[in-house]
C-alpha cells in the first residue's frame, strides 16, 4: 500500500491510507483551496492592471501579473508537467504553453488573464461535479458509525457497526438511523425507506420484516436480529454499485476520451504550423502569427468536449439512486435512451406474485364465511401458497379459524383435518375424484373460472361438496398505466412471457392490455424470445433478477425489480429498482432519453463555439482574453447544462 501510494504522490496526486472504521470521505477538500487560489489570483490581476494604468513604472505590474500567474495557475501547472512525464499532452498542456507564449513575446496582463479565466474555470468545474457526488456523500452519511447491541447478559452495548455480526440483536430507538440489514425481532413501527427504495411514504415494519441499513425508524421502539454484516449491506452494496457506474464509461465518452488523446497532439502541430508557414516561407511578422497560434491553443482545449458527457453521466447516475434506481453504468443509461421493445416477466413483475382469493361459490346452503373459516383450518398447518391465500383471506374478513385436528397431506392434491367430529377436505380436483365427490352441481361456474386461468380449490366432506374457492395472481397496480407510458415514449414492442399455462396468461395479458404474451416457456425459452427482440435493437428485460437471471443477462439492458435486500437481484441485473413500483421503469427510460438529449447538446455547443472562434481568429477579429473566455464559459455551459439530470423528477 506504501509503494502505491508513493507512486501517486510522485505523479502529482493525493493520496493516504483508508481507515477501516470510516466511511471514505468522497468529498474533494482542493475545492476549498483551488477557490482560494483563484481568488488570491484575481486580486494580484485586478491589482496589476490598476498599477499599469496608474503607475509610470510598468514593471511593478509585471510583478504582480506574475504572481496572479504563479497562484493561479499552480494546479494547471503542475498537471502539466505530471502530463508531460507521461508523455500525454492534455488541456493543461495546452494551457501552459498558451500563458508561457504570451509571457514570451510580453503580453503578461493577458498571460495573466489566461491562467486567472482558466483557473476560474476550473473551479466551477470542480464545484459543479462535486455536487453530484453529494448522493453519494448522503448515502454514506446515513449509515450510523455504532449500533446499540443486546448482550448475552441483557445490556445494552453500543460497539462500532462493522464489529456487528450476524444473528445479534440491535436496538433502534425512534428517529435513530437503522444500522444494520435484520428482521425485525420485535416492537413496531413506521420506518423512512426513501433512501433505499425511493418510497415516498413511509412503511409499517412489525415483527419479521425486513429492514434495512441508512433507513430511518420513526415511532417505535425496535428489536432487530442482524442479517448482514455492515460491510455486506443493501446500503453498502448501493454505494460501491453507484461508485463503480460513475467509473463506467459510457460509449459516447470512450468515444470523446479518444479523441481528446489524438485531438490535443493535432491541435499543437497545426498551431507550430500557423507559426512557420507564415513567418517562414510568406516572410510575415512573427509576433502577429505566434500571437495566432497562441490563440488557437486557448481556443482548441478540448475542456469543453471532455467534460460534457461525464457529469451529464454522473447527474443521471447518482439522481437515479437518489429515487431507488441503481443504474450500474453509462452504457446502460444511454442505452436506455433508445429503447425499441420491453420484455416482462409476468409473476411477480406484472403480477404481484401473491395468490389471492378472487372468488368463493357454495353448495348447499353453506355461506361463504362458513367456506373460508372451514377451508382455512384445514389449511393452516400447510405452508403451500395456495393455503396462504386462503388464510389471509379468511384473516382479512374477519373470520375466527374453527379447531382443527388430525391434519394429513395429500402431496400434489391437497390435504384433510378432523373438524368438530368429521373429516374436511381441501385439495384439487384429482382429490375430488378420488373421493367420489361429484362437481356437477358447480359446473358453469368451474369452467368458468378455468377459462380464466384462476387456481381451483375444493372443500368437501366425506360425503359431500361443500364449496369452491377460485385462487389468482393479482396483477400489480399501475400496469395499465405503464404500459400507456411505454407506448407513449416510443417503445415499439411490449410482450410478456410466463412459464404459467396458456389459460392463466392470457387472463393476465387481457387484463392488463399487454396485446403480445408467451405461456409455458422453460428459462431457455425466455432467453430465445429475449435474443429475437434483441436483434430488433435495443432490449429491456424486466424480471425479479433471480429466477429471471439468464434472460436477463442476454438482453441489452436488464432490470430486476424488488431488488432491496436481494443480493442476487443487485449483481445480475444491469438496473436494480430497489422497491417494486412500477412507475421506475418510466423513469429509467426518461432519464435515459434526457441523458442522450443533454450529451448532444453539449457536444453541439462545445464544437459551435470553438468553430464561431477559430473563424474569428483567422479573421482577424479575436483575441487571447476572448478565447480564454469561449473555453472557459463552455465548459460552465455544459456543466450546468448536465446538472440540470441531478434535478430531474419523475
Amino acid at each position: 500500500m506504501e509503494e502505491i501510494i508513493k507512486f501517486i504522490v510522485s505523479n502529482g496526486y493525493g493520496a493516504q491510507e483508508p481507515d477501516a472504521n470510516q466511511a471514505p470521505d468522497i468529498s474533494d477538500n482542493r475545492i476549498g483551496v483551488k477557490s482560494l487560489v483563484t481568488i488570491v489570483s484575481g486580486i494580484f490581476l485586478a491589482l496589476g492592471f490598476v498599477i499599469n494604468w496608474i503607475a509610470d513604472d510598468k514593471s511593478y505590474a509585471t510583478y504582480l501579473f506574475a504572481v496572479a500567474m504563479i497562484t493561479g495557475g499552480y494546479y494547471v501547472y503542475r498537471s502539466a508537467l505530471t502530463s508531460l512525464r507521461s508523455l500525454i499532452l492534455d488541456m493543461n498542456v495546452l494551457m501552459t504553453v498558451s500563458s508561457v507564449g504570451a509571457v514570451f513575446i510580453g503580453e503578461w496582463s493577458e498571460a495573466a488573464t489566461v491562467v486567472f479565466l482558466f483557473s476560474v474555470g476550473n473551479m466551477l468545474q470542480a464545484s459543479t461535479l462535486e455536487k453530484t457526488r453529494k448522493s453519494i456523500s448522503r448515502m454514506i452519511e446515513m449509515s450510523p458509525r455504532e449500533a446499540r447491541i443486546l448482550s448475552s447478559s441483557g445490556t445494552e452495548k453500543a460497539v462500532p457497526v462493522n464489529e456487528v455480526r450476524p444473528g445479534d440483536t440491535v436496538l433502534v430507538k425512534p428517529g435513530e438511523y437503522i444500522p444494520v440489514d435484520g428482521i425485525v425481532a420485535a416492537g413496531f413501527s413506521w420506518v423512512n425507506q426513501s433512501p433505499i427504495t425511493g418510497e415516498s411514504r413511509p412503511i409499517e415494519k412489525t415483527i419479521g420484516d425486513a429492514v434495512f441499513a441508512g433507513t430511518v425508524n420513526n415511532e417505535g421502539f425496535l428489536k432487530i436480529t442482524v442479517k448482514r454484516e455492515a460491510a455486506d449491506s443493501t446500503l453498502a452494496k448501493m454505494i460501491d454499485m453507484v461508485e463503480e457506474a460513475q467509473a463506467r464509461k459510457a460509449p459516447s465518452q470512450q468515444f470523446i476520451d479518444k479523441f481528446a488523446r489524438y485531438y490535443t497532439p493535432v491541435v499543437i502541430i497545426g498551431a507550430i504550423l500557423v507559426v512557420v508557414i507564415p513567418v517562414v516561407f510568406l516572410n510575415m511578422p512573427f509576433s502577429e502569427w505566434f500571437y495566432k497560434a497562441l490563440v488557437l491553443l486557448v481556443i482548441s482545449c478540448p475542456c469543453a468536449l471532455v467534460i460534457s458527457t461525464p457529469v451529464t453521466i454522473v447527474s443521471a447516475i447518482g439522481n437515479a439512486a437518489r429515487n431507488g434506481v441503481l443504474i450500474k453504468g453509462g452504457a446502460y443509461l444511454e442505452a436506455l435512451g433508445k429503447v425499441k421493445s420491453i420484455a416482462f416477466d409476468k409473476t411477480g413483475t406484472i403480477t404481484t406474485g401473491q395468490l389471492v382469493v378472487t372468488r368463493v361459490v357454495t353448495v348447499g346452503g353453506v355461506t361463504e364465511k362458513q367456506l373460508l373459516e372451514t377451508a382455512a383450518a384445514v389449511e393452516r398447518f400447510s405452508e403451500h401458497p395456495i393455503a396462504k391465500a386462503v388464510l389471509n383471506e379468511c384473516n382479512r374478513a374477519g373470520s375466527d379459524t374453527p379447531l382443527s385436528e388430525g391434519f394429513i397431506s395429500y402431496p400434489g392434491k391437497g390435504a384433510r383435518s378432523s373438524i368438530e367430529g368429521r373429516f374436511i377436505y381441501v385439495g384439487n380436483k384429482r382429490l375430488m375424484e378420488e373421493l367420489g365427490i361429484s362437481t356437477d352441481q358447480i359446473i358453469t361456474d368451474e369452467q368458468a373460472l378455468e377459462l380464466s386461468g384462476h387456481s381451483l380449490v375444493y372443500v368437501s366432506s366425506d360425503e359431500s361438496l361443500l364449496g369452491l374457492i377460485a385462487i389468482s395472481d393479482k396483477s400489480r397496480h399501475g400496469v395499465k398505466e405503464l404500459l400507456v407510458s411505454l407506448k407513449e415514449a416510443g417503445v415499439e414492442e411490449i410482450l410478456m412471457l410466463s412459464g404459467d399455462n396458456e389459460a392463466v396468461v392470457s387472463r393476465v395479458a387481457a387484463e392488463v392490455g399487454i396485446e403480445s404474451y408467451a405461456a409455458n416457456l422453460l428459462p431457455e425459452d425466455k432467453v430465445k424470445r429475449v435474443e429475437e427482440l434483441t436483434t430488433k435493437g435495443v432490449s429491456v428485460m424486466v424480471g425479479d433478477g433471480v429466477n429471471d437471471a439468464p434472460a436477463l443477462a442476454v438482453t441489452t439492458v436488464g432490470i430486476a425489480m424488488g431488488a432491496a435486500g436481494t443480493d442476487s437481484a443487485l449483481e445480475t441485473a444491469d438496473v436494480a429498482l430497489m422497491n417494486d413500483e412500477l412507475s421506475k421503469i418510466s423513469f429509467c427510460l426518461n432519464i435515459g432519453r434526457k441523458t442522450l438529449s443533454i450529451i448532444k447538446q453539449n457536444v453541439v455547443l462545445a464544437i459551435s463555439l470553438k468553430v464561431i472562434f477559430l473563424i474569428l481568429t483567422f479573421a482577424g477579429i479575436s483575441n487571447l482574453w476572448m478565447a480564454v473566455f469561449a473555453d472557459t464559459g463552455a465548459s460552465v455551459l455544459v456543466t450546468l447544462n448536465g446538472m440540470r439530470l441531478a434535478q430531474l423528477k419523475e
